[in-house]
């Protein structure tokens, strides 16, 4: 840990998966020696055994700004502060709403750590998907419009990249992933290789690899992360591949 002891200091943390043995030492440390943590319920049970003791804050899915402020407060009373993102917290994470809203907080100091986000975590359990360049998309449109998510999938695909979608899936949101297969249907072919992941690094895991036909008939849940693949990917061994032209 570091920071200006004239300053309230929050660090901003990505805990990856969610299992120990996938965070970083910095992040470790850093939980262990805050006073507070502060995160979405499901993420304060995933780091259960490294926080006891300490004061646990969190509040529901849809009070992000709730819970950033709840932590500035927290700062500002001498204690050391936690905010837990899952994966990484600069990518879908927390780490973005806190530095909107540090102006409104003078004497505060933000520290930035980062983790294993899904693309990555999930890539290598399903093999070596991501090789050359790829795009990853979230297909929540609680935050983006639906008609950005279609255009970004549309550009990603046309431009050859390997795609992972985060959030393919919800209770409301359950044809999502079918949604996104029909959108790229005229520029993937039915035979590209493809696959997902399953509750990632947690109990349950599970990776398929399968065929962009296949995938399309397929239904995944909020906790998996999908992976649709470029003209230099292939299946191999119940492996995704994806070729970064060492071998011609």
């Amino acid at each position: 840990m570091s920071g200006n002891d004239d300053k309230n200091i929050i660090y901003i943390v990505g805990i990856g998966p969610g299992d120990i043995s996938m965070m970083t030492g910095e992040v470790v440390d850093t939980i262990k020696e805050c006073d507070a943590i502060v995160g979405y319920p499901v993420y304060l049970r995933l780091i259960e055994s490294l926080t006891e003791g300490k004061e646990l804050i969190s509040t529901p899915m849809k009070q992000e700004i709730e819970r950033c402020r709840i932590a500035y407060e927290e700062a500002g009373k001498g204690k050391k502060v936690a905010v837990v993102s899952s994966g990484d917290a600069g990518i879908y994470g927390m780490a973005s709403l806190m530095y909107e809203l540090l102006p409104e907080y003078p004497g505060t100091e933000l520290y930035v750590m980062a983790g294993i986000t899904a693309a990555n975590s999930g890539a290598a359990v399903l093999g070596a998907p991501l090789s050359g360049d790829f795009a990853v998309i979230s297909m929540s449109d609680l935050l983006t419009p639906f008609e950005l998510i279609e255009r970004r999938l549309r550009v990603a695909a046309g431009a050859d990249m390997v795609i992972v979608l985060y959030n393919p899936s919800s209770h409301k949101r359950k044809d999502y992933l079918a949604k996104a297969c029909e959108i790229i249907q005229d520029i993937v072919p039915a035979d590209r290789a493809c696959g997902y992941v399953k509750n990632i690094g947690r109990e349950g895991q599970e990776a398929v690899a399968l065929s962009f036909g296949e995938l399309r008939v397929t239904e995944v849940d909020m906790f998996t992360t999908v992976y649709i693949g470029n003209s230099m990917s292939y299946i191999e061994g119940g492996k995704m591949i994806t070729r970064r032209g060492y071998r011609k």
